[in-house]
């Protein structure tokens, strides 16, 4: 393995990855990425791969909007087939605050140029027929949005950056970081070894503040466990469905392959635990045989657990840290981390090779700003997806 490199990456999942395939376009000498595990084997095997711009502040819209940019034209890029299927998404308010936070929310939607319906209960109601609409004050389209495969995208952002020259290690795990001086001089191996480096990317998804506090850095990164679960092939609703949320429970579907895709609880567990429970079940089901109640004809038939990275605002975190020079942080992404790591690439590509990010500005993101009390304000309670 290299004793040197210019920049070390820490975390081969979604981001990780993303970020070694994009920097690996550009000139900035040898780069190594770290990854404890296997590739994509945490958050990123786990996620449900949703992909939306009906966000509620510009930076997220930004992000999404240019993200969805590279998932649509990704084969042309990165030689694989995403899977990117834009089937929308359906949210559904049930509360007046809901309703009014939709309304707000397209508004500034439509700034960006997004064409998001404001839908009443009828609209809905006749449009997807197979859903519960008694209690519904309204919802939101956009037909934009959609869902992607995300060991697809992983494989092309790997495949990307190793034929660019990228050396990328599974089962290697950083236990620590090594500065001098207020700057990095490199990362710390857990077999001993050490690689020497001006540049530590920390990209590792829900561990991210434990790799930042080897650093010295307090990051306001916790995991928060959410669980999914699917049913076997299920033909009593259409092929295609939007990917619906009841925004008042924290409950969503879409379609998986022929079967279906159902979420468990926006639940506040946090810590690494990866159990699914009977409660997490018993909402998927109780929450869908109410809101499809077709659903009462099929079954769950697995589910699984997985981990978002959580920050207090539910925004991600993004560059430089300002306490330790060369320590670039790409997490906290809340449950955005898949839709938004084609431009999470390119802009921390971009911090690299140029000093500064050109393609969005990501100021808002900054890791001080818990500390300035910046934090980024959504105007519906954050929905995690």
């Amino acid at each position: 393995m290299e004793k040197i490199a210019d920049v070390v990456i820490i975390g081969g999942g979604i981001i990780g990855t993303s970020i070694a395939a994009f920097l690996s376009e550009k000139r900035v000498g040898s780069i190594v990425l770290l990854e404890k595990g296997l590739l994509g084997e945490g958050s990123t095997s786990r996620c449900a791969g949703g992909i939306r711009c009906q966000f509620t502040t510009p930076i997220n819209i930004q992000f999404s909007l240019k993200s969805i940019e590279i998932f649509r034209n990704f084969k042309e890029i990165f030689g694989i087939d995403p899977e990117f299927h834009q089937s929308g998404y359906l949210f559904l308010a049930t509360t007046h605050e809901e309703s009014e936070g939709l309304r707000a929310g397209v508004k500034l939607q439509r700034s960006f140029k997004l064409n998001v319906e404001s839908l009443s209960r009828n609209d809905i109601k006749e449009r997807w027929p197979f859903i519960h609409t008694g209690d519904l004050l309204g919802g939101t389209f956009c037909a934009q949005d959609g869902y992607a495969g995300p060991y697809e995208v992983l494989r092309g952002y790997v495949q990307k950056a190793r034929d660019n020259g990228v050396r990328i290690y599974e089962n290697k795990e950083v236990v620590g970081t090594l500065t001098r001086s207020g700057r990095v001089q490199g990362v710390k191996l857990a077999n001993g070894g050490t690689i020497s480096t001006p540049i530590v990317v920390d990209a590792a998804g829900p561990y991210a503040g434990v790799v930042a506090e080897m650093a010295g850095i307090s990051l306001p990164i916790q995991p928060l466990k959410r669980q999914l679960y699917t049913t076997p092939p299920f033909d009593k609703l259409p092929e295609e469905i939007p990917l619906t949320i009841d925004l008042h429970v924290g409950w969503y579907i879409r379609r998986e392959g022929k079967g279906l895709l159902i979420s468990g609880p926006q639940s506040e567990d946090y810590g690494f635990s990866l159990k699914t429970d009977f409660e997490g079940r018993e909402f998927a089901a109780v929450h869908g045989m109410y809101r499809i109640p077709v659903l009462s004809q099929s079954t769950l038939a697995r589910g699984w657990a997985g981990l978002y990275a959580i920050t207090p605002d539910n925004h991600a975190i993004i560059g430089m840290h300002p306490d330790l020079d060369g320590f670039i942080i790409a997490g906290g992404f809340s449950g955005h981390g898949f839709q938004h790591s084609p431009a999470t690439g390119i802009v921390i590509s971009e911090l690299i090779s140029e000093g500064q990010t050109s393609t969005l500005k990501v100021h808002s993101l900054s890791a001080d700003r818990f500390i300035k009390g910046n934090l980024n304000r959504e105007i519906l309670t954050a929905f995690r997806d």
